[in-house]
């Protein structure tokens, strides 16, 4: 008896014969496939559909298309349609182009007047965070910890220290900071 082999295997046999529908079947059902894309920006919408009736017209020529012989045909292959057209729309949304889409590259552009800190104090914050870059993982640890809403004590037993422990780090962190700003400012 031989040992059944981990990993990946191969996909198995289709139960339904090939069948090979024109390139003009699958275009007559652009009605399915644009419903299906509605929630699509217009934009963005006739790209997706391309690439919806490319995929299914390439996956016909690999074989892929097996309705089942019960369904009728038209229907068997809106259904097939609609589920490719389902799965290019998710990949739509869940690209990093949709979901980092910029509205507007100059939004504070467009604000009549100073809106939140000075200049001044944002440049301090960008320094005060390349200080905070450069210190030790356990040192940004703790400082950032102080910003977070739970308390020091808190912090401590997470992960199981005393709290005079993390108040002591917490100083040397500090002291540490310091001495890069120090140094940073020179």
């Amino acid at each position: 008896m031989t040992k059944r082999r981990k990993g990946a295997q191969s996909q198995p046999t289709a139960r339904y014969p090939r069948k090979r529908p024109t390139m003009q079947a699958i275009l007559a059902e652009r009605g399915i496939v644009r419903a299906t894309l509605a929630g699509i920006p217009k934009r963005d919408r006739a790209d997706v559909e391309q690439e919806v009736f490319l995929g299914a017209w390439r996956a016909v020529r690999r074989g892929k298309y097996r309705p089942d012989p019960k369904d009728k045909p038209r229907d068997a292959l809106r259904k097939w349609l609609h589920g490719i057209a389902w799965r290019q729309a998710s990949k739509y949304f869940e690209s990093a182009y949709v979901r980092r889409a910029i509205l507007d590259p100059q939004p504070l552009g467009r604000l009549r007047g100073v809106v939140g800190t000075s200049l001044d104090a944002q440049i301090e914050a960008r320094d005060l965070l390349r200080a905070i870059e450069r210190l030790d993982p356990r040192h940004q640890e703790i400082l950032l910890a102080v910003d977070a809403p739970e308390t020091l004590s808190a912090y401590a037993a997470q992960r199981g220290m005393s709290p005079f422990t993390a108040a002591s780090r917490l100083r040397i962190a500090r002291a540490m900071l310091a001495l890069r700003i120090r140094r940073w400012r020179r």
